[in-house]
C-alpha cells in the first residue's frame, strides 16, 4: 500500500509501468493461505499433529491439539496433502494466490486382503544400536539443559494459565426434566467445539496471569502474580484446597525433565536420560516450518501397560537439536485409575537467540468410570507464555523473600485487564461460568444439597455460624466405657474468623462417666484457623478416654470403624488434660510453636499403676505432669488439602524435617517429675521413576531423667485391622516403652511395574506395595522398675505375665506385602512380624485393609 501511494505522484506512464511490473510479480510471487481442521473420519475427533504439506514441496506444518493448522507460503501452489499414521493420505485441489479452508476427514488405513503370502523369515527385532531414531533422541537428551531456560544466568517470561473442568457427555435431556429446570441456565451453557463429538458443560475455571524472573546462580525464582480469578462455590469447598489439589493433578509438563508428575504418578519423559531404555524410536518425515527443518520422530513404550508415554515429536535439524512440537498420550491398557483419554500437547517458537521457548502447553483429561462414552468429567489446563527476556539481570535484593508474590489487588482486577491479559479468549461456554456459578450458591434448592452431601461426606451439618459434627464419632463401643454415645461441634468463619470454639460430650453407659471437651482459639492473622499459614492461641480442656500408645492422624479416637479391635485391649487411660497452644507458621513453610500441658492420667481397665512395695489393696495414683513444649517444623513447598476435619498434607518430593523439645517441672501444679524429652524426624519420599516411589521416614528420641513408664515412649501399636502407615501394625497397645530409641520405616509402592506383566494382574491394574519397619529402642536402669522398685511396675495380665516390655539388643521388625489399587479404592497387606514372638497374645501374621485414592 505505501509503495502505491508514492507511486500516485509519478507520470501516467511511469505509474502505469510499475503497477504492470507489480501484477507480473505477484502472478510469479503469489502467497497462497491454507487453514482447516484435520478430523477422523470414524471417530469426529481431531487428529493433532497430522502432516499438511504443498504437494511437490517439502513446505508444511502440522495440525495442533485442536486438529487445526494453518499454512501459508508464497508460490503457485495447487494442491494440498495430508498424512498422519494409521490414516489414508488426502490429497485437495487449492486455489493458488488465496486464503481457503480446507477441512479434510482421514480415514483408517485397514486395508482387506485377498490372499495371503507367506515368506521365511523373521521380521527384524527392534534395537537401539545403530539405529538412527535412537541416535536423534540421544542428541536430544544431550543438549537438554542448552535447551532450558535454566542455562542463561537471567531469564523471565509471562505466563497465562488456565484450568478449567466440565462434564462430559451430560444428556441434552437433563434440562428439559422439570426438577431441572430451575438449573436451565447452568446446564445449557455447551460447548461443542473444544471435543468434537462431546458436549461439555463447564463448571469450574480459575485463570492466573503472572511474570517469572529465573536466577541461575544462585538457583532462585520470583513469581509476581498479577491477577487471579477462579469459580468461588462458597462454604462448601475448600476454595484454595481445591484450587491446589487440582493444579497438582494437572501440573505443570516440562518434558525436558526426566520424570512428568500427573495425577500422582510419575511417567518417563521420552527425554529422559534413560529414555531409550524404556521407548522405541522412529524417524516418521521431515517438514518445513517457516525457515526450521524438522525431523519428525514417533515413540511408543516397549511395554504397552508402564507408564509411559506414546505420540510424536518434532525436532529441530540443527545444532540445537530441540524439541519443536510434542504431542503425549497414554495407551488404554496403562495402569491408570477412572482417566480414559489423557493427552499433552506442546508448542515451541524460536526466540530472536535462536533457541526454542515453550510458547504453549495444553494438558486435557477425560475421567470416567467406565471406559465408555458414559458420562464423566473432562479437565484442561493450558499454560501460554510470551514476552521471553534472557540475561536481564536484577538485583540480589528483587529475589529475597518470598517465591512467589502476590499482588494485593490481584483478586480485584477489572474485566478489562483480564480482555487484555489473557494470551487466548476464552469460549463462549468458559465465559459465563463465573456468573452461573455465583447464580448456582444463591439458590436455596442447591445449598440444601450441598448440605446433606456435606454431612454424609465430611460428616459436619452446618447451621449457619455453627457445625455439628462428625458423624462418625456419634457412637463407638469399646471394653471399658461400653456403649459410648456423642455429641459435638464447632463454630465456622461465619461466626467470627478470629475466634473459633470447639466442644463435645460423650457418654459412657459401662464406665457410667461423661467425658467432654472444650476449646477456645483465636487466630491472630484473622485467617480461618484451618488454613495455611496458621497463627492462633489456642485454649482447651479435655477429659477423655485414651488408649496408650495408640496415636492416630487425620481419624477421631472414638471413630466408629475403629471400635473394632483384634486381641486383648483392656488397659486404658482416664486422662484429664489442660492445654494452652501458641502456632504459627510462615509462607517459606517453616513453623514453630510453643504449648504447656498440665496432664492427669489414672489408670482405667485392667491397666494399674502400682509398686512392687505395694499391696493388693493399695489403690491406683493418679500422675500428674506438668510440661513445658517447644516444636519446630519445616515442610519446604509443602501443599495441603483442607476438609472439615482436618488439614492433609498432600506429599511431595521435599523433605519434611521436626524437631521437639519438652520439659516437665515437678512442683508446678501438683507435678511430679523432672524430665526432658527431645525427638526429631525426617520424611521424604523419593520418586524412583518406572519403579514407583519409597516413603522413608527416621526418627528418634531421647527422654532425660527419671519417669514411670506412662511418661516413657509408648510405642506407636495398631490393633485394629485397618493399616496405619505411622504404627507397627501387630505391636500390641502398650506392648513396648523406651526412654531412647531409632527407628526407620520404609513403605515402597512399585505402581504395577511388575504386576503390569503379569496378564491377569494386568487386567484387573493391581499395584504391589512393600515395606519394612524397624524400631531400636531401650531403658536405662533409672527407668526400669526391675531395678527401680520405686517406679511403677509394668503392666501384667489377668495371670501376672507381663505385658509391657521393653526393646533389647534386637529391633522390633514387621514387614509387609500388600495389593493396592484393589477395586480401584483399597490396599490389602499381609504383615509378619519377625521378631519378639514369645510375647503374648501377638499375632505373627495379620491381614490389614486401608482406603485409598489414587489414579
Amino acid at each position: 500500500m505505501n509503495y502505491l501511494l508514492r507511486c500516485a505522484s509519478y507520470r501516467t506512464v511511469l505509474l502505469l509501468s510499475g503497477l504492470l511490473f507489480l501484477c507480473s510479480g505477484l502472478t510469479r510471487a503469489q502467497v497462497t493461505t491454507v487453514t482447516g481442521i484435520i478430523i477422523d473420519g470414524a471417530t469426529n475427533q481431531p487428529l493433532s499433529f497430522a502432516n499438511i504439506v504443498f504437494v511437490g514441496t517439502t513446505i508444511g506444518t502440522t495440525s495442533n491439539e485442536r486438529g487445526a493448522y494453518t499454512l501459508t507460503a508464497t508460490g503457485n501452489f495447487t494442491k494440498v496433502a495430508v498424512s498422519f499414521i494409521g490414516y489414508k493420505s488426502v490429497t485437495k485441489a487449492i486455489t493458488p494466490g488465496t486464503s481457503q479452508q480446507v477441512i479434510m476427514r482421514l480415514e483408517p488405513d485397514s486395508q482387506l486382503l485377498n490372499e495371503v503370502v507367506i515368506r521365511s523369515g523373521k521380521r527384524e527385532r527392534y534395537r537401539n544400536k545403530n539405529n538412527p531414531a535412537v541416535e536423534l533422541i540421544r542428541n536430544v537428551i544431550s543438549h537438554r539443559e542448552q535447551n532450558q531456560i535454566g542455562h542463561y544466568d537471567f531469564a523471565s517470561y509471562e505466563e497465562y494459565d488456565k484450568l478449567q473442568f466440565s462434564l462430559s457427555s451430560l444428556s441434552t435431556k437433563v434440562s428439559e426434566r422439570k426438577i431441572f429446570q430451575k438449573y436451565k441456565f447452568l446446564l445449557d451453557n455447551r460447548d461443542t467445539l473444544t471435543l468434537p463429538g462431546k458436549s461439555l458443560l463447564p463448571v469450574y475455571l480459575e485463570e492466573k496471569v503472572s511474570d517469572t524472573y529465573y536466577r541461575k546462580s544462585p538457583q532462585k525464582e520470583k513469581v509476581i502474580v498479577k491477577g487471579k480469578k477462579r469459580v468461588d462455590f462458597g462454604q462448601y469447598f475448600d476454595n484454595n484446597g481445591l484450587s491446589l489439589y487440582l493444579n497438582r493433578m494437572y501440573s505443570k509438563v516440562d518434558i525436558y525433565s526426566n520424570s512428568i508428575f500427573l495425577m500422582t504418578n510419575q511417567f518417563l519423559s521420552p527425554i529422559a536420560s534413560s529414555a531409550p531404555t524404556f521407548y522405541q524410536f522412529y524417524l516418521a518425515d521431515t517438514l518445513t516450518v517457516g525457515k526450521a527443518k524438522l525431523i519428525g520422530l514417533n515413540f511408543v513404550p516397549r511395554n504397552a501397560t508402564d507408564m509411559l508415554f506414546e505420540g510424536k515429536m518434532y525436532v529441530t535439524m540443527d545444532s540445537n537439536y530441540a524439541v519443536q512440537r510434542i504431542n503425549l498420550s497414554i495407551n488404554p491398557k496403562i495402569n491408570l485409575n477412572w482417566v480414559r483419554d489423557l493427552q499433552i500437547h506442546q508448542q515451541f517458537e524460536q526466540n530472536t537467540d535462536g533457541r526454542y521457548y515453550l510458547s504453549k502447553s495444553d494438558l486435557l483429561a477425560d475421567f470416567g468410570i467406565s471406559k465408555g462414552k458414559g458420562g464423566g468429567i473432562f479437565g484442561q489446563r493450558t499454560l501460554s507464555y510470551r514476552n521471553y527476556k534472557t540475561n536481564e539481570a536484577h538485583s540480589d535484593e528483587f529475589y529475597d523473600g518470598q517465591q512467589q508474590v502476590v499482588a494485593a489487588d490481584a483478586d480485584a482486577k477489572p474485566d478489562q485487564f483480564w480482555r487484555e491479559s489473557r494470551h487466548d479468549t476464552l469460549s463462549a461456554a468458559e465465559s459465563k461460568v463465573y456468573a452461573n456459578i455465583d447464580s448456582l450458591k444463591r439458590m436455596p434448592s442447591f445449598r440444601r444439597t450441598m448440605s446433606t452431601l456435606t454431612f454424609l461426606l465430611a460428616g459436619y451439618k452446618s447451621f449457619g455460624a455453627f457445625e455439628v459434627g462428625p458423624a462418625n464419632t456419634f457412637y463407638s463401643f469399646n471394653p471399658v466405657e461400653g456403649f459410648r454415645l456423642r455429641l459435638g461441634g464447632r463454630t465456622t468463619p461465619e461466626l467470627s474468623k478470629r475466634y473459633y470454639a470447639e466442644t463435645y460430650a460423650a457418654y459412657g453407659f459401662k464406665d457410667e462417666r461423661w467425658k467432654y471437651f472444650l476449646s477456645g482459639t483465636y487466630s491472630i492473622n484473622n485467617k480461618s484457623i484451618y488454613q495455611f499459614p496458621q497463627n492462633y492461641v489456642r485454649a482447651s480442656f479435655q477429659r477423655d478416654t485414651k488408649i496408650p500408645g495408640q496415636e492416630l492422624q487425620f481419624v477421631q479416637e472414638d471413630n466408629f470403624l475403629l471400635s473394632f479391635k483384634r486381641g486383648v485391649n483392656d488397659k486404658w487411660l482416664y486422662n484429664d488434660t489442660w492445654r494452652i497452644d501458641y502456632v504459627h507458621e510462615f509462607e517459606n513453610h517453616f513453623s514453630y510453636s510453643f504449648g504447656f500441658k498440665n496432664w492427669q492420667q489414672a489408670p482405667a481397665g485392667a491397666l494399674q499403676f502400682k509398686r512392687a512395695t505395694d499391696d493388693e489393696n493399695t489403690p491406683s495414683p493418679t500422675v500428674i505432669t506438668s510440661e513445658f513444649s517447644v516444636e519446630t517444623r519445616w515442610a519446604p513447598n509443602e501443599q495441603f488439602y483442607q476438609g472439615k476435619i482436618y488439614r492433609v498434607p498432600i506429599v511431595g518430593k521435599y523433605p519434611v524435617y521436626t524437631l521437639r523439645f519438652a520439659a516437665g517441672v515437678k512442683g508446678l501444679l501438683n507435678s511430679s517429675y523432672n524430665y526432658q524429652n527431645l525427638t526429631g524426624s525426617i520424611s521424604k519420599r523419593f520418586f524412583l521413576s518406572q519403579l514407583g516411589y519409597s516413603n522413608v521416614t527416621l526418627q528418634g528420641g531421647y527422654i532425660f531423667g527419671q519417669v514411670p513408664f506412662p511418661l516413657l515412649t509408648i510405642h506407636r501399636a495398631n490393633q485394629t485391622y485397618a493399616y496405619q502407615l505411622n504404627s507397627y501394625n501387630l505391636m500390641n497397645f502398650l506392648e513396648f516403652v523406651s526412654d531412647h530409641y531409632a527407628s526407620v520405616d520404609i513403605d515402597h509402592s512399585f505402581n504395577g511395574f511388575f504386576f503390569n506383566k503379569i496378564p491377569l494382574f494386568k487386567k484387573l491394574k493391581w499395584r504391589e506395595a512393600v515395606s519394612i519397619k524397624a524400631l531400636y529402642g531401650g531403658l536405662r536402669s533409672q527407668n526400669d522398675p526391675q531395678q527401680n522398685p520405686s517406679l511403677y511396675q509394668f503392666p501384667t495380665d489377668a495371670q501376672g505375665v507381663p505385658s509391657t516390655y521393653t526393646l533389647t539388643r534386637t529391633p522390633y521388625i514387621e514387614a509387609s506385602a500388600g495389593v493396592a489399587n484393589v477395586l480401584k479404592f483399597f490396599r490389602i497387606d499381609l504383615v509378619k512380624r519377625l521378631n519378639y514372638l514369645d510375647h503374648p497374645n501377638v499375632s505373627q501374621w495379620g491381614i490389614r485393609a486401608r482406603a485409598t485414592f489414587d489414579f
